[in-house]
């Protein structure tokens, strides 16, 4: 099923990454030229953004301090998004495709709950979206940089739950790999709270999201949640 056309972005193109200046910056080389594109992915990604990556780019408007904006990175297995702004669209799309388990009757995006702002509410549940791009042993891993926005949101989704409403953490790959587990390492707490949020009866969805040589977004089969992996005593 197809949950985003990645042409409809507008003009894309295609360069090589010199070098990301820093979490929003890269330079690249575009048609011969040296160029500054914006990254709106503020995680490590050390993997995939190597100097002399392929880039797919969006070109920007004029009056902008970049000239492209990055919307995929070339890996061994083809494109890769690379794009946080939008995991949200493709991942309402999923969701109303069914992957929660069921079809919904409404989804909203951006719902207040307390003082935060939770990406879904979809009928009467909750549901936190993570966009996943670590893969390590041929496992898909988040967080993949310390993040206590994340770990707020899930201690939303537990007092969500205790209130009466559903509560869902749905994890979006854009990697293949076997399974998911929350990083053994980079943010012990928010692997205490993912964990404890399970306990607690939030509900755990996943999904791979992958780029076709068509340059569309496509629901590629469920992500499972690993088994084996030690939970917090």
């Amino acid at each position: 099923m197809i949950l985003f056309d990645l042409k409809s972005l507008g003009t894309l193109t295609q360069g090589t990454l010199i070098k990301r200046e820093n979490r929003f910056l890269a330079t690249a080389i575009v048609d011969g030229l040296i160029k500054k594109v914006h990254i709106a992915d503020t995680g490590r990604l050390e993997e995939i953004l190597t100097p002399n990556r392929k880039l797919l780019l969006l070109k920007n408007r004029p009056g902008l301090k970049t000239d492209y904006t990055l919307i995929a990175a070339k890996m061994e297995e083809g494109w890769v998004l690379i794009n946080t702004k939008l995991h949200s669209p493709i991942a309402k799309k999923a969701i109303e495709a069914g992957v929660l388990g069921f079809i919904p009757r409404s989804i909203k995006s951006e719902v207040t709950f307390g003082k935060s702002r939770i990406d879904f509410k979809v009928d009467k549940a909750f549901v936190e979206l993570k966009g996943c791009s670590l893969v390590v042993e041929d496992t898909c891993l988040f967080p993949n940089a310390p993040t206590t926005r994340g770990i707020k949101h899930i201690e939303d989704l537990i007092v969500a739950k205790e209130q009466g409403f559903g509560a869902f953490i749905l994890v979006m790959a854009v990697r293949k790999c076997r399974c998911f587990a929350p990083h053994p390492s980079r943010d012990p707490k928010f692997k205490a709270t993912f964990y404890k949020a399970l306990e607690a009866g939030v509900q755990y969805r996943g999904f791979f999201a992958t780029i076709t040589p068509t340059l569309e977004v496509i629901l590629d089969g469920k992500l499972p949640l690993c088994r084996g992996v030690a939970q917090p005593g």
